[in-house]
């Protein structure tokens, strides 16, 4: 009876998410339209259906509850009443790796197929380990934090107070489980930055100076700003973007991290905007693009089934046209840092060579960070230096 209950709650959320808004949003407004369910109804479901997305579009010949199985199976290392009753035979090899699981699930499923779970033709980045990138994907990534190394001790020792494992990264970084709730656990006077480990590693890239004067472009709440200033707290700011509330939370996570003096612009960055910038030359550019963001799928798996492919094309395109409207504002000699958040090489690899063909830059260096070997995000940058 049990079971059936979770089963059911499970279909309706499945048949109500149409994925117009990411899975964690539509999960918070559906329960709260559905308060006759526990918290124990809400974990369970929530549980189902992040398993259910991570298998991608693998063994679609089988019925819905089965493939629920088989997810559980390889996401989890607790059981659930949905393996004990459709994968018996399963249930006692939870704790195996997720290379091991995968076999044992192979050689009960013969139609199961690993690359089905992300199923794009676009072809991906040169440097990302296909087979470790796919096997990522049943394994959820963790929450970083980035700190000031003097507060190191102070915050592990409040967040192992509270029962939350800390995984020490570096002295500036953390690696908590995700859905870890800080506010509640980090005393209001210690600085803290919720940032992936992947994204925090584009900043060997940057390479400011003190009093340069940088522009970050598409700043949207301002992390790569605020990495930035950590790796030079005399650099000058100027932020925007072209969505005013993402502009209000910058204002907020400046303010929390003591960043008084900067620049904001409301700028739609495929316009012309000479009459707004005609006089300003930059020291350094952030061009964190506008992507697919399919380096991060790993956190929404829902984009496994709900992302339309054609978009990879979209994505390069404007990343291109809002390289070429930036790189004027750009002294001669200077960093345009290039970063995205995709798998895709289309945006990466590709974007860069269009780039260097087009524009007066050079290439300084580019690489992939392949995050799925540290249960983080994928990333993309480059150092393009204007000729």
């Amino acid at each position: 009876m049990k079971l059936m209950y979770q089963i059911r709650s499970f279909e309706q959320v499945l048949a109500s998410y149409e994925g117009k808004i990411p899975l964690h949003r539509h999960l918070v407004t559906y329960y709260k339209q559905h308060k006759q369910m526990g918290s124990a109804d809400r974990r369970w479901t929530s549980r189902y259906l992040y398993s259910f997305y991570r298998l991608g579009n693998a063994i679609p010949q089988q019925d819905t509850i089965t493939r629920l199985a088989v997810a559980d199976f390889l996401c989890s290392q607790t059981g659930s009443l949905v393996i004990t009753e459709h994968l018996p035979q399963l249930a006692e090899h939870l704790l195996l790796p997720v290379q091991a699981k995968i076999k044992l699930v192979e050689d009960a499923y013969p139609d199961f197929k690993l690359e089905d779970v992300f199923a794009f033709r676009e072809d991906l980045s040169a440097e990302i380990n296909k087979q470790a990138f796919l096997e990522s994907f049943f394994v959820q990534p963790d929450l970083f934090i980035r700190i000031q190394e003097k507060d190191h001790l102070k915050i592990t020792v409040e967040l192992t107070d509270a029962g939350i494992p800390v995984r020490k990264v570096s002295n500036e970084t953390l690696a908590l489980p995700n859905g870890t709730k800080l506010e509640n656990i980090v005393s209001q006077n210690l600085i803290y930055q919720v940032q992936d480990l992947s994204s925090q590693a584009t900043g060997e890239l940057f390479l400011p100076q003190p009093y340069d004067y940088w522009w970050d472009c598409c700043a949207a709440s301002g992390g790569k700003s605020l990495l930035l200033s950590a790796l030079e707290p005399k650099v000058q700011l100027m932020v925007s973007d072209l969505r005013e509330t993402s502009l209000r939370n910058l204002d907020e996570r400046f303010l929390a991290a003591g960043i008084k003096k900067y620049q904001k612009k409301t700028l739609d960055l495929l316009q012309n905007n000479d009459q707004v910038l005609h006089d300003y030359e930059f020291d350094g550019i952030l061009l964190d693009a506008p992507c697919t963001g399919s380096g991060t799928w790993g956190r929404t798996p829902e984009m496994l089934v709900q992302f339309d492919e054609t978009k990879v094309a979209y994505f390069s395109a404007l990343q291109q046209s809002i390289a070429a409207n930036v790189v004027k504002y750009l002294k001669k000699g200077k960093p345009l840092i290039y970063m995205t958040c995709s798998v895709f090489r289309k945006e990466n690899e590709d974007v860069v060579a269009a780039l260097l063909k087009e524009l007066p830059l050079e290439l300084a260096e580019m690489r992939v960070i392949t995050g799925y070997q540290h249960k983080a995000d994928s990333m993309f940058v480059a150092r393009l230096l204007k000729k």
